[in-house]
């Protein structure tokens, strides 16, 4: 693997990848002198780094840690500039579409964006966090966004809760099925629609809507492009947060995302 400095390209060993990053100043220190800098190391020359690296890390294993923190850090910071600069460049897909349904205050001053499935453990556990979100803060929306990863079963769930919008009782709907207990079968959607009071052979049909269709279908393209890689996930301001997270988390998320739209507006 590669690493560059500037003026000079420095193959090293994997192993030695994150030291050099840390080490680089000193393993260069005794060429700094050499007429041809910008030329390749010579196999002598390059012995002589990696033997100056692993000198280093000898006398002080920290070095190697804490290289591997920057390293870190500087990745975290780079996926972070990715991910804003995807929820930007979609954000008329994630928040403004009309056709995707809304949970809490449509006229919220927060929106939160959900991708889920409903036979998602995770997505399951964190429901009862989303919903005491709501109740709590009366001015934050969630937009929902079914994504069905987990096979036929759960395209068949998020074709009836999309159905189930067009009663106007999706988040009923949606409620049900995320405390069901066993799979989502046709007859156990069935046993749900009717207990929150939607008309079955209506839904039925209109699960079959290739309108509905093609709304997974456009879920699935927008999970595509901002890299989510399965359920949940969360957008929330400019943050993609992958994965559950409990109630006080998404407080804390939620806290963070108006202070940045206040600095935002006062820029």
């Amino acid at each position: 693997m590669t690493r560059s400095a500037p003026r000079l390209a420095i193959p090293v060993l994997p192993f030695l990848r994150v030291a050099l990053l840390a080490l680089a100043p000193l393993a260069l220190a005794p060429l700094a002198a050499a007429p041809a800098l910008a030329q390749p190391l010579t196999p002598e020359q390059r012995g002589e780094v990696v033997e100056i690296l692993r000198e280093a890390l000898k006398r002080d294993p920290s070095i190697l840690r804490e290289a591997f923190a920057t390293l870190e850090q500087a990745e975290q910071q780079e996926r972070a500039a990715a991910q804003r600069e995807a929820i930007l460049a979609q954000s008329a897909a994630l928040l403004r579409d009309p056709a995707d349904p809304v949970r809490g205050n449509p006229r919220g001053d927060l929106a939160i964006v959900e991708f889920f499935d409903v036979r998602c453990g995770y997505c399951k556990m964190m429901h009862p966090a989303i919903q005491a979100l709501l109740a709590e803060d009366p001015q934050i929306r969630v937009v929902m966004k079914d994504l069905p990863v987990l096979g036929p079963a759960s395209v068949m769930a998020s074709r009836a809760l999309l159905a189930a919008q067009r009663q106007d009782r999706y988040a009923a709907y949606q409620d049900a099925l995320m405390q069901l207990r066993g799979e989502p079968t046709e007859a156990a959607l069935r046993v749900e629609a009717e207990r929150v009071g939607l008309d079955w052979t209506r839904l039925r049909r209109d699960m079959e809507d290739p309108a509905i269709q093609a709304r997974l279908r456009h879920n699935l393209e927008l999970a595509r492009q901002m890299s989510i890689q399965g359920t949940p996930a969360l957008v929330i301001g400019g943050t993609l947060v992958p994965g559950a997270v409990d109630l006080p988390a998404l407080r804390q998320l939620v806290e963070q995302a108006r202070r940045e739209g206040a600095g935002r507006k006062d820029q």
